[in-house]
């Protein structure tokens, strides 16, 4: 069969199964080299690689008015390497064409409307398209969103008839009433900031932001105050890190209510973050590089494009981002230098990471909270336990005694005591914890299992896994452990039904199978105890220490073990 015969065949198939195929996906006439380009394109998309991708089509752009799903992969592939303004300039070409009839397209028109200040335009385009995408529930929603910005920007007045969106809604209106000025626009960004349903934290920004254009600089600090640099967001901690060195052209430089490429941006980037969280990374840069095309200035927004890339393995393309983080800007440049050590450690091994981070750190001359307990939290992955002690310890004695926070870092300084047989102190930074937080099932779960190990105070420990359970019945671990507590007190039945749930949770656990092995054992199931004993020893996780003992109980069982 010739290689053109070969290549329609697969890409027929693939866009066959892919709802993709329409009149014009006869391949009868295509060459045989774009059409390998074009094959080559997809398959590189597919293996997220678009710089790739867009290579392949880039060599095969002839197919533009010959293949209906040619030009959208193109223009996708375009958006995704931040050339959204080639991209408008492909729709722009093609907008006669039926293949530009897609939401993107449309998007990416009304868009460069914007971006140029005309308005009639663009609510011209967005009226007439808004109805065909009614039935699908985001687009709509975008639509019908931009709609509403659109007219305020048009008529400097409201939107009438408005559909609510819930907290989309209420974003919207705090930065509707802030372009046209509104006197309660404070009180917008307050039910925002205030929404109870979820963390809106980052919009404190913009609510600052308002203030500062309007010279309220001690409102600002104290509004700030109230946020730590360990729990805070990093748009948050770098905003309490301007005010408290009074750099408020900063945030005047990167962000105006009364910009509508600002507004529309910040929108977009709110789309990207709901399908970031939807672990969408594709779709969530391409919304990031639209917000990034209508307030470039907004540099700090790619933060989140970098952690699409290092969650997509996309090392190369994250460093590239993360260079645009400097010192000026010291939180940022914080979050680009633990980065950086996550991709070493990836790339290279987790020894090298803490080197390159530790060196790092020790420049910085003046280090927060947040730093300090980065730093101890690399120190403790890497099983470095004395110096991560050693900086834990510098940010509890920083902290009030009743600080939430000071719970978490004594949980964590406690873990580290643990691991290297300090079990009077890691016992006292627990119990301390949860004298501050009594209802923390991980502190209860890791201090009770801590217990259990050490064949202490079993009948304790099983009543705070009860607890830990009853708040986190669905966690594997606190599962396994509470599975585990009924073992020791010889309950080898109520073991069976924890332990069994915990293996289907976390079937790739060595710990997990080793204990359902151990209890199947107990309870006479000898050959599938061996089953799950054999998994541990085929695990990457499992330790030497660990597969010794399960070698030997292989051979003598446990009763003689």
């Amino acid at each position: 069969m010739s290689l053109k015969k070969v290549l329609t065949a697969i890409i027929f198939t693939l866009l066959y199964q892919t709802h993709l195929y329409s009149k014009s996906n006869s391949f009868n006439n295509f060459n045989p080299k774009n059409l390998s380009n074009y094959f080559s394109g997809i398959v590189a998309f597919e293996n997220k690689k678009n710089s790739d991708a867009l290579n392949f089509y880039n060599s095969s752009k002839i197919l533009i008015n010959q293949h209906d799903p040619y030009l959208k992969r193109y223009v996708t592939s375009l958006v995704l390497e931040n050339k959204v303004s080639q991209a408008i300039n492909v729709i722009r070409l093609n907008k006669e064409n039926e293949n530009t009839k897609f939401f993107d397209a449309y998007l990416l028109l009304i868009i460069d409307s914007l971006k140029r200040g005309n308005f009639d335009d663009a609510y011209d385009q967005i009226s007439r398209v808004t109805d065909l995408f009614s039935e699908e529930k985001l687009k709509s929603a975008i639509l019908n969103i931009l709609k509403e910005y659109i007219y305020v920007f048009k008529e400097k007045n409201y939107f009438e008839n408005r559909t609510s969106y819930g907290n989309l809604s209420k974003i919207s209106d705090a930065f509707q009433k802030c372009y046209l000025d509104d006197r309660n626009t404070e009180n917008y960004f307050l039910k925002v900031i205030n929404e109870s349903d979820s963390d809106y934290s980052r919009y404190v920004f913009f609510y600052v932001s308002y203030l500062i254009e309007r010279g309220r600089f001690s409102n600002t600090r104290n509004i700030l105050s109230e946020y730590d640099y360990i729990n805070s967001k990093l748009l948050i901690s770098q905003s309490k890190n301007w005010v408290e060195n009074r750099k408020y052209e900063k945030f005047t430089n990167i962000f105006s209510c009364k910009n509508h490429n600002h507004l529309i941006s910040e929108f977009l980037f709110l789309v990207s973050n709901l399908y970031s969280s939807q672990d969408n990374f594709e779709k969530s840069n391409f919304y990031l590089y639209l917000s990034n095309f209508l307030n470039p200035k907004f540099i700090f927004n790619l933060s989140l494009v970098a952690e699409n890339y290092y969650f997509n393995e996309d090392f190369i393309k994250a460093k590239e981002i993360l260079k645009g983080f400097d010192k000026e800007d010291k939180i940022y440049y914080w979050f680009r230098i633990k980065k950086e050590a996550q991709i070493i450690a990836e790339e290279d091994n987790k020894k090298r990471s803490v080197a390159f981070i530790t060196s790092e750190f020790n420049k910085i001359k003046k280090h927060n909270h947040k730093m300090i307990f980065d730093i101890a939290n690399f120190y403790k992955s890497s099983k470095d336990y004395e110096n991560a002690i050693k900086y834990y310890s510098k940010v509890i004695e920083d902290l009030d005694d009743n600080n939430i926070i000071k719970a978490d870092v004594l949980y964590r300084r406690g873990g580290s005591y643990e691991r290297i047989g300090e079990y009077e102190k890691s016992d006292k930074d627990l119990l301390m914890s949860l004298n501050i937080e009594p209802n923390d099932a991980y502190v209860l779960n890791y201090l009770a299992y801590s217990w259990l190990e050490r064949d202490y105070k079993i009948d304790e420990a099983l009543d705070m896994l009860k607890i830990a359970y009853e708040l986190e019945s669905n966690d594997p671990y606190i599962i396994d452990s509470i599975g585990w507590a009924y073992y020791l007190i010889e309950d080898y039945s109520k073991a069976e039904k924890f332990l069994q749930r915990a293996v289907e949770l976390m079937p790739e656990d060595p710990i997990v199978n080793d204990h359902y092995g151990d209890i199947l054992w107990k309870l006479d199931q000898k050959i599938q105890a061996r089953y799950f004993w054999k998994n541990v020893l085929k695990m990457k996780k499992a330790e030497k220490e660990m597969k010794d003992k399960i070698n030997h109980k292989l051979i003598i069982g446990i009763n003689k073990s």
